[in-house]
């Protein structure tokens, strides 16, 4: 089974992207929503994260937006937070993986917005990486609800350029040219990943 990473900095159209992987009969997993049932209400994440950082868990799941006050800009709690939070998440991936293999799937995707920053890549035959132009990703970013110019450079300042994202990958899907151009070049990876020919680079020993 071919593994590919998925990532893209906000804003450039990942999950979108994601969502043509599945549409196309990949299994994919999204570390977001990992993360998001890790902080509900019964995650195991909800007990540590709480005992790192007192008063951010409310009626027994983690307060994202409180969490996100506490280490935004603020480099050594965020580093106490990944400490705690990565080994689970990469646990739910390797639980991911073997099913899709056990499915008999001949891709899955893992899509995680840290791919390269948290060395994530090493575990992927492939890296595929969302992009769109910077007006593009900035007017989508600060359309969500409670976005502000401050809080997107707190959240880029975390995240490889795009230019060194696009750089590393082993394919570029441009999301700025519509839904249909994107989903052309998601069969194009497939057909990429899955031909004879392929060699899978990341993949650690």
């Amino acid at each position: 089974m071919i593994v590919l990473g998925l990532t893209g900095s906000i804003g450039m159209g990942k999950s979108t992207t994601a969502g043509l992987f599945r549409e196309a009969g990949a299994p994919v997993q999204d570390a977001d929503q990992v993360v998001a049932q890790l902080y509900a209400r019964g995650g195991v994440a909800v007990a540590p994260v709480d005992a790192a950082f007192p008063g951010v868990a409310v009626d027994g799941a983690i307060d994202r937006e409180r969490l996100s006050g506490v280490v935004l800009g603020n480099p050594e709690a965020l580093a106490r937070l990944e400490s705690i939070v990565h080994p689970l998440v990469r646990a739910e991936r390797e639980g991911f993986l073997d099913g899709a293999r056990a499915a008999g799937a001949a891709v899955a995707v893992i899509e995680v917005q840290l791919l390269f920053e948290v060395g994530a890549d090493k575990d992927c035959d492939a890296t595929v990486v969302a992009t769109a132009s910077e007006p593009v990703q900035r007017e989508r970013v600060l359309a969500r609800p409670g976005m502000t110019p401050e809080r997107l450079g707190h959240i880029l300042a975390r995240q490889l350029p795009d230019p060194e994202k696009r750089a590393r990958a082993d394919f570029v899907i441009d999301t700025g040219h519509g839904l249909a151009a994107a989903r052309d070049q998601v069969a194009a990876v497939l057909r990429a990943v899955t031909s004879p020919d392929f060699r899978p680079a990341h993949r650690s020993a």
